[in-house]
């Protein structure tokens, strides 16, 4: 019986289309992979210069205890101080975005603050909230109309305001209403601008170092939160803040206090893709290109405006099963696009998502269109 409850909610969720389970693995040359978030192909391009780089590096496997604890410090420093130069501010490494998120903000969550998020942010800002002790409101998704008014209402209450975006959504692949929220901030002296690059790094800007960079605005977004995993081809994550924030997290955040770190092969490793990212500027004017060419393709199949605005392209559906149908369909055509659904994305909002990198050929595209018209008809 007392494990009863357990297998009650499982079955539910397999009623419901939506019980997931681990994939296999799925790496195969002749597979064409919409799945993964290596949006500049460096993951697949550099594996061949992994040997070499452990050959001639001093980086350790193991920092064997928390950041704070660790002996093995150099790898990390050097990181930071690449980021710091990049940045113009100081740069402080978490294990994940996860990690990242969770941390930062819940360290920023001390009363009389008031965190206003936007309704589509990732879940792990949203864990980090409920951890910290301030209080919340969330605004419509990208609607700085219902920002200012909760703003406006609120701003005499509270100390300190945290406004908290994304730069590109993880789901519709659309972006943050970046330029707004600094009007905002100039306005409202209260406001700290929190802003998730997790999708925008390495992609966006002209060094890659996300769509702040694009738009000019690196000094006006308080925190910046980037991954490593994702076109960085790595491990972990990091925050960039001002001096104060960036000792502050250090005495605060409890992911960094309480976790071993990464190992200091992560942070070289990061190091070098982070040069390689840095002149990748034709790549990510190749992402750009076809990603707008392939959602215009998903509106003219799906005879619905896309809400995408970068490489993350849905095609929405709006039910688990027929989204689980698909999938498993392009599946079979050698195409690994992965269905998405609650509580990932809200009821109705079922979809393919494909996410798109700059190795893609127009072969291969080809190919992927032919097999999502196919499959549609």
């Amino acid at each position: 019986m007392k494990f009863e409850a357990y297998k009650e909610i499982l079955n539910q969720f397999e009623s419901e289309n939506r019980l997931r389970r681990i994939p296999t693995d799925r790496e195969n040359p002749e597979r064409i992979d919409l799945s993964g978030n290596d949006y500049l192909g460096l993951a697949a391009a550099c594996k061949d210069e992994y040997p070499e780089f452990i050959r001639r590096t001093t980086a350790s496997f193991s920092s064997s205890a928390s950041r704070l604890l660790a002996s093995r410090q150099n790898h990390f420093s050097l990181l930071e101080e690449q980021l710091e130069k990049l940045y113009r501010r100081p740069a402080l490494l978490f294990n994940s975005g996860y990690h990242a998120n969770v941390g930062t903000i819940s360290a920023l969550s001390i009363p009389p603050t008031l965190i206003v998020s936007d309704k589509l942010i990732h879940a792990s800002i949203i864990d980090g909230i409920r951890m910290g002790k301030a209080d919340n409101v969330r605004w419509n998704h990208n609607d700085t109309s219902h920002l200012r008014k909760i703003i406006e209402k609120y701003n005499d209450r509270y100390d300190r305001i945290i406004v908290v975006a994304e730069s590109i959504y993880s789901m519709d692949g659309d972006l943050g209403p970046l330029k707004e929220l600094v009007e905002l901030k100039k306005q409202f002296p209260k406001i700290i601008l929190y802003i998730d690059e997790a999708h925008a790094f390495g992609v966006r800007g002209e060094k890659g170092l996300g769509l702040t960079e694009e738009y000019g605005l690196l000094d006006d977004i308080d925190i910046l939160i980037c991954t490593l995993g994702k076109a960085c081809a790595s491990e972990g994550a990091f925050v960039i803040t001002s001096p104060l924030l960036h000792s502050y997290l250090i005495n605060t955040a409890r992911p960094l206090i309480f976790s071993t770190a990464l190992a200091p092969i992560n942070a070289a490793w990061t190091s070098e893709m982070i040069r390689k990212i840095i002149s990748m500027k034709n790549e990510r004017e190749k992402l750009k290109e076809i990603s707008k060419d392939f959602r215009n393709f998903i509106s003219r199949i799906t005879q619905k405006d896309n809400p995408s605005q970068s490489q993350i392209v849905p095609m929405l559906i709006g039910d688990a099963g027929k989204a689980l149908q698909i999938a498993e369909a392009l599946n079979r055509e050698g195409i690994d696009a992965l269905a998405i659904r609650r509580p990932t994305v809200p009821p109705g909002g079922e979809r393919i998502r494909f996410s798109l990198n700059a190795t893609l050929s127009q072969c291969e595209l080809r190919k992927v269109k032919d097999a999502i018209q196919k499959i549609v008809k």
